[in-house]
């Protein structure tokens, strides 16, 4: 058996992509033969969240507590070490395969009331490969008779190809980074980057600088895309971007993984909110009966 159950399969060109019924989030992608998104092991378990779907929040929630409409919640501490709840709640659910064609799979799952989440969500992720790279497209809506606090993000980590992240350049969109305390990870201020060890505005050499940090105030392009570039040392740059439904991108490094994957891949997580947003409303969506949320981000390799 799988531990990350089914293995969805898609293709265009020389891309290949596997997407999991466990989590539904995606296990590999490649191009030409060269990893995009740093994978793991059909044989392991997910791990560090690899490409996983963060829902209904991503990153931390103080005390696993929050207050919404005057009601206050608790849900379960996931990262009980830190007295956090983290990444929401779909990690380990298992996703169905609703649509599925040789170079785009469309995953979906809802998410019944819980105790500490007391709302309905039904949620719809597709993937797809073009020309363009790869797509993700992630839709909720709200099914439930009230309102509800809504978060979302994605947990892929760019790959440097062989080696470890440290021999490659490094370009980050954020400018101003949201600093974190050291025993908990949770929100302590706003910094700005520029001239700072986190400043990769300019692409320049990673080295073994350790980020696990929330950037925001993104650059972006003409199509209004904020991109973080990963160049290895075979010269390919494995990018991901992200649309304005993303105002925040967390990047970790990947320095508390277990030694043999540790600093392997760069984990690049689009977020529509800030870490603690069901307590601090930074970024936090409120979705109405009836409302739905949809963004997109994607990667390629160049």
């Amino acid at each position: 058996m799988i531990p990350s159950g089914e293995q969805f399969e898609i293709s265009f060109g020389g891309q290949r992509a596997t997407i999991v019924e466990v989590g539904g989030g995606i296990r590999k992608y490649e191009a030409e033969g060269r990893a995009v998104l740093d994978p793991y092991p059909e044989s392991d378990l997910c791990d560090g969240a690899h490409g996983a779907p963060l829902i209904p929040w991503p990153n931390r929630l103080a005390d696993g507590r929050y207050t919404f409409d005057r009601v206050r919640h608790q849900v379960p501490l996931t990262e009980p070490g830190k007295d956090n709840a983290i990444h929401g709640f779909l990690m380990w659910r298992p996703w169905r395969a609703v649509e599925q064609e040789p170079e785009r799979v469309v995953m979906a799952a809802a998410l019944h009331p819980l105790k500490g989440y007391p709302f309905r969500l039904e949620l719809r992720i597709a993937y797809e490969l073009s020309g363009s790279g790869l797509t993700v497209t992630t839709t909720a809506e709200n099914t439930g008779d009230s309102a509800c606090p809504f978060g979302h993000g994605q947990h892929p980590y760019l790959s440097p190809g062989e080696g470890l992240i440290d021999d490659c350049s490094l370009q980050l969109a954020g400018r101003t980074r949201i600093s974190t305390d050291s025993k908990r990870q949770l929100p302590k201020g706003r910094y700005p980057v520029a001239g700072s060890e986190y400043d990769f505005l300019d692409p320049r050499n990673l080295g073994t600088t350790g980020i696990d940090f929330a950037f925001t105030d993104l650059d972006r392009d003409g199509d209004g895309l904020a991109w973080t570039r990963l160049t290895g040392t075979d010269g390919a740059c494995a990018s991901i971007w992200v649309d304005r439904s993303y105002p925040f991108v967390e990047t970790y490094t990947g320095d508390t993984l277990a030694p043999a994957r540790a600093r392997r891949g760069l984990g690049t997580e689009p977020m529509t909110c800030a870490p603690d947003a069901f307590n601090s409303g930074d970024g936090l969506i409120r979705l109405e009966p009836g409302g739905s949320f949809t963004g997109s981000w994607g990667a390629l390799l160049a």
